[in-house]
């Protein structure tokens, strides 16, 4: 089970292009768009798992939301650590 991020999105002015864009403020970078919400949340949604496998190829551990990630630092938990633990008591539901 993937890890649940905040995003945002906002109408872009006729200059930028018109259209929706949405992004993920924990992973640096990792945005797309869409002609509606919608289709910006969905396009979203792909670049987010494609964001996150080229983390994962490079070696590097997925990314915490901003919620656990400050969970983690409050404990005093390793962020790699933490991701596994949380995302275990998640699949355990």
């Amino acid at each position: 089970m993937q890890n649940e991020y905040r995003f945002a999105v906002r109408l872009l002015s006729a200059e930028e292009g018109g259209v929706y864009l949405i992004e993920f403020p924990d992973l640096l970078g990792c945005m797309s768009d869409g002609e509606t919400v919608a289709e910006a949340i969905a396009n979203g949604e792909e670049a987010k798992r494609d964001w996150i496998a080229a983390m994962v190829e490079a070696g590097r551990p997925e990314p915490l939301p901003t919620a656990e990630a400050a969970d983690a630092a409050r404990l005093g938990i390793r962020k790699d650590i933490a991701a596994g633990v949380l995302r275990n008591r998640r699949q355990n539901r």
